[in-house]
């Protein structure tokens, strides 16, 4: 049985969770360029002075989603942290690794993460360096979690700004944190568990029958229809992927929206996509299962030809052979009787039997 690790892990909570850190690069403008491609945000006070200052900054600024971004440790850091902790070698000298320490004595070997709440203070600029002070926020008792029992774990980060001229290589971060400007917080919650042994596997169930004698099935969940999405709905019962676009300067954008986040304007039309498109980014879903589907559940961001993307279903694909950039192409399924969405398989691959799934 393993160890109650509890009044240690208490001991922990409001003790810093990392040392101050101080950004390794000011907020630039590249990043930013990045950051915005990336996120397919085309708000022009990211990229435009004239456009910041015609909104009263004092010129381009990053988006505050950002935030966090600054401050990451880098991909080569976080897998060398993750392998020392694996590996048992992880020095305790921080309370985040004291913390996951106990944590793994007691059988919590498995994370996820659950969510991340931040707020902003205002805009941060290009030449502002970032500076994060970090502490164990709580640590709650160990709960029964449909993953496995395990405790959530909340830590906060503060964070302020200083002009990038006041930091030299023997700077204090925490003396330079004490002149800063505040910007900004975060709250990040994980789950850290104990994994349920795995069931032995069986073979799918088959629907049951109805008073009739017909298999039926849990309906899809329905989607949350509002005025500016009605129309996408309505497409798809009849036939058609129509993507929302901006009447006055044509871009297309999905999901639907009221305004442009280009131009501003409100009025707009639509456009009948192809179908056609390529595998921009994907995730296969294992759990938590929900009836109405079939597990496992490949999901895709297609980006389609017409120069937008949108979130889909994936069919007669193995998930293993999903490929970044594959061609795709797309249809329209009537899931029930009052639910059509698009679905999408690789490209040439023949049109699975049934209408519905």
């Amino acid at each position: 049985m393993s160890p109650d690790r509890s009044s240690e892990l208490a001991a922990l909570v409001g003790q810093p969770a990392s040392p101050v850190r101080i950004t390794r690069e000011a907020v630039n403008r590249p990043m930013i360029g990045h950051w915005i491609e990336a996120m397919d945000d085309a708000d022009p006070i990211y990229r435009s002075d004239a456009a910041a200052r015609a909104v009263g900054l004092s010129g381009v600024v990053a988006p505050p989603t950002m935030l966090q971004a600054w401050t990451m440790p880098g991909l080569r850091n976080t897998l060398a942290r993750e392998a020392a902790r694996r590996s048992g070698t992880a020095e305790r000298r921080t309370g985040h690794e004291a913390m996951m320490a106990l944590l793994d004595e007691e059988g919590l070997t498995s994370v996820v993460a659950t969510n991340s709440e931040q707020e902003y203070l205002r805009p941060l600029v290009p030449g502002e360096r970032l500076i994060e002070t970090q502490i164990i926020e709580s640590i709650t008792d160990e709960k029964a979690t449909a993953l496995g029992s395990g405790r959530f774990v909340t830590t906060r980060s503060d964070y302020v700004a200083v002009p990038d001229s006041l930091v030299t290589e023997d700077a204090d971060p925490a003396a330079l944190a004490a002149q800063g400007e505040p910007v900004g917080s975060m709250r990040f919650r994980m789950l850290k568990f104990r994994p349920r042994a795995a069931a032995p596997a069986r073979p799918p169930e088959s629907p049951a029958a109805s008073a009739g004698g017909a298999p039926t099935r849990p309906r899809r969940p329905r989607p949350a229809v509002t005025p500016d999405n009605a129309f996408f709905y309505q497409g798809a019962g009849n036939g058609q992927l129509l993507i929302q676009r901006c009447a006055n300067c044509g871009r297309l954008r999905h999901p639907p929206s009221p305004a442009c986040g280009r131009c501003r304007s409100l009025d707009w039309d639509t456009v009948e996509a192809s179908g056609r498109g390529q595998l921009y980014s994907f995730v296969v879903v294992h759990h938590p299962q929900v009836p109405a589907f079939d597990y496992p559940l490949p999901i895709a961001l297609v980006a389609l030809e017409e120069g937008t993307r949108l979130v889909a279903n994936l069919e007669a694909v193995d998930p293993a052979d999903l490929v970044i950039g594959m061609a795709l192409e797309g249809r329209l399924v009537a899931v029930d009787d009052d639910l059509s969405l698009p679905v999408f398989r690789p490209a040439g691959t023949p049109v699975p039997d049934g209408g519905a799934r």
